[in-house]
């Protein structure tokens, strides 16, 4: 009886790597071809939380066009770099503009996120590249979304966002709960990496 029981384990263990092997191709697949934004706020205080959020709409508005007649993530990473002091500028006037002296930075980088559901999609825990504006101390809580394929929507817009990722990608984003416990497994994976990195 122990014998089977064994045997039925190692076959689950076996059978649930295996699956695995190709929800993390999938993953690591989504990490190369997703940019992402990601935007700190001063503090959380609820004026600089609000802050954030304008920002980001205003971010969302201005980069539209830089990121429009991309065709992969490399493409998008590049214009974002081309464009990185007139983006870092115009967050910076933003700030002004609201009546807060926060000095803004932004910077382009790789980054770890955590598993992130949206409203819309949930993309899996790993290295992604990010647009990173930090506003004041960025001490505060974060706001990400997706600058390429473009999943940022500014909260004036109502237009329900495009996809332009593959099959199995757009299934893993958009069906979350079919993929939970694997989510989980990648998001525990992708910490053991980072701390052994």
């Amino acid at each position: 009886m122990k014998l089977f029981f064994k045997s039925v384990i190692c076959s689950f263990v076996i059978s649930s790597l295996i699956s695995m092997t190709g929800f993390c191709s999938v993953c690591e697949n989504l990490q190369s071809d997703i940019f992402r934004l990601h935007i700190i706020a001063n503090s959380d205080s609820e004026q600089d939380q609000i802050l954030k959020l304008k920002v980001r709409d205003g971010i969302l508005e201005y980069t539209a066009e830089l990121f429009s007649e991309c065709k992969n993530r490399d493409e998008a990473i590049v214009s974002a770099k081309e464009n990185l002091e007139d983006i870092k500028r115009f967050s910076q006037d933003m700030v002004y503009s609201y009546g807060y002296d926060y000095q803004v930075d932004a910077y382009i980088t790789e980054m770890d996120f955590d598993t992130r559901i949206y409203e819309e999609f949930t993309l899996p825990a790993g290295k992604y590249n990010a647009l990173r504006i930090v506003i004041g101390n960025g001490q505060g809580h974060n706001w990400w979304c997706m600058l390429y394929p473009a999943l940022c929507i500014p909260s004036a817009q109502e237009k329900k966002p495009e996809l332009s990722l593959d099959e199995n990608e757009t299934d893993v984003i958009s069906n979350p709960g079919k993929y939970e416990v694997k989510f989980r497994l990648v998001e525990i994976f992708e910490a053991i990496r980072s701390f052994f990195e």
